[in-house]
């Protein structure tokens, strides 16, 4: 395989604008028109679609995920006292909420998914442990089903949907599992706006009307301030977008997995490269390919100084970072990962010829130092003894 040299995109958009171009600028004059700038009809719009889309009797749009994971939490009764288990291999984001919520973050190591452990969650559980966060990492689900098993009826489950939106469960949809979820419409999710957005799903009409409220200062009605909220409101503008391109949104993941599916099979036979997996009765919507290399910093330094835009999630663990590094604690997996996950480019649009550079690329940059490993197995041995 010889590909010419090329700039190779970490994330594109375009592709995804020009699909939904002609809505989103009739629904951006309908929302001039009429002035309804805050909530209003196309958001009202939004919030039952997107219900319908992923089986769950409420949804209410925020500001951003960040915002949905608290308000969820909170309306689900979660504050001062509280312990949160969290994975701790996430985005910092999930940590955060848990502490404007007013509860304090238990950390939980992963599993060879990169999804949190449910044995690892039985071992660290305790009597102060009121809720945890299945975060649905890279595209794919945290089994909420083990994880209930583990913590009882007792303890309220949240699923952290950010990556997520469109996967499915056992034939049941990201957002729908927990007693709530929160999720993200940052621009560059499976889901994404034009801007901040997020939303909170629920099958509980208690939980969905006291979001409501919190999401408003507090109150439905104006001038009703019924208890300390905040100020998170989804907007027209991003509402319009995000309806626009709901019916896309199964495509566009279809064409993920395709995508991932060709990642897979051709960096099946390279030495130094471990592909991700799916775990059992997952549909994967691939928000993420993330594959596992050693020496990951010069590999990613390669391929960025070849035009190509990989990345990495995440570079350190939550107890790694220096807002949290008062957890402590030891998590083998996700700090073992967190040195060796390199993130691929994948979005709708991706052509083949751009996959075929990235990987001869990949190849090329590993070569060197899977050739200084014993007949060129011991460095996927070693990335794989992570996983013991």
């Amino acid at each position: 395989m010889t590909t010419t040299p090329r700039t190779v995109a970490m994330l594109d958009l375009a592709h995804q604008h020009r699909a939904v171009e002609a809505r989103v600028a009739a629904g951006f004059a309908r929302v001039l028109e009429t002035g309804s700038y805050i909530l209003g009809p196309a958001v009202d719009a939004f919030e039952a679609e997107y219900a319908a889309f992923s089986d769950v009797a409420h949804v209410v749009g925020v500001g951003n995920g960040t915002d949905a994971i608290e308000l969820a939490l909170r309306a689900a009764g979660i504050g001062r006292g509280d312990r949160v288990a969290i994975p701790a291999n996430t985005f910092v984001a999930t940590a955060e909420a848990v502490v404007r919520a007013g509860a304090s973050v238990v950390l939980v190591d992963c599993d060879e998914h990169y999804l949190i452990d449910p044995d690892d969650l039985r071992r660290r559980l305790t009597p102060q442990v009121r809720a945890v966060i299945a975060v649905h990492l890279y595209g794919q689900m945290a089994d909420v089903d083990a994880i209930r098993a583990v913590v009882g009826e007792g303890v309220v489950v949240i699923e952290d949907a950010a990556q997520s939106q469109g996967a499915r469960h056992r034939g049941r949809r990201s957002g729908s599992l927990g007693d709530a979820a929160g999720t993200s419409f940052y621009p560059g999710k499976n889901l994404g706006a034009y801007g901040d957005a997020g939303a909170v799903s629920t099958g509980s009409a208690r939980i969905a009307e006291r979001v409501r409220a919190l999401r408003n200062h507090g109150g439905t009605h104006k001038y009703e301030h019924l208890e300390i909220g905040t100020n998170s409101r989804l907007d027209s503008l991003q509402a319009v977008v995000l309806s626009a391109k709901l019916e896309h949104l199964d495509a566009w993941n279809a064409e993920r997995r395709a995508l991932a599916d060709r990642y897979t099979g051709l960096l099946a036979d390279l030495p130094g490269v471990i592909t991700p997996t799916t775990a059992p009765h997952n549909e994967h919507v691939w928000h993420q390919y993330v594959v596992r290399v050693a020496d990951r910093d010069q590999v990613l330094a390669t391929l960025v100084a070849a035009g190509i835009g990989a990345g990495v999630h995440y570079p350190s663990p939550v107890h790694r970072l220096p807002a949290f590094d008062y957890l402590g604690g030891s998590f083998p997996h996700a700090e073992a990962y967190s040195r060796q996950l390199l993130s691929l480019p994948i979005y709708p649009g991706l052509d083949a010829d751009a996959q075929d550079y990235v990987v001869e690329t990949l190849a090329a940059a590993v070569a060197p130092r899977t050739a200084t490993a014993t007949a060129g197995s011991t460095a996927t041995a070693a990335l794989a003894g992570a996983e013991s």
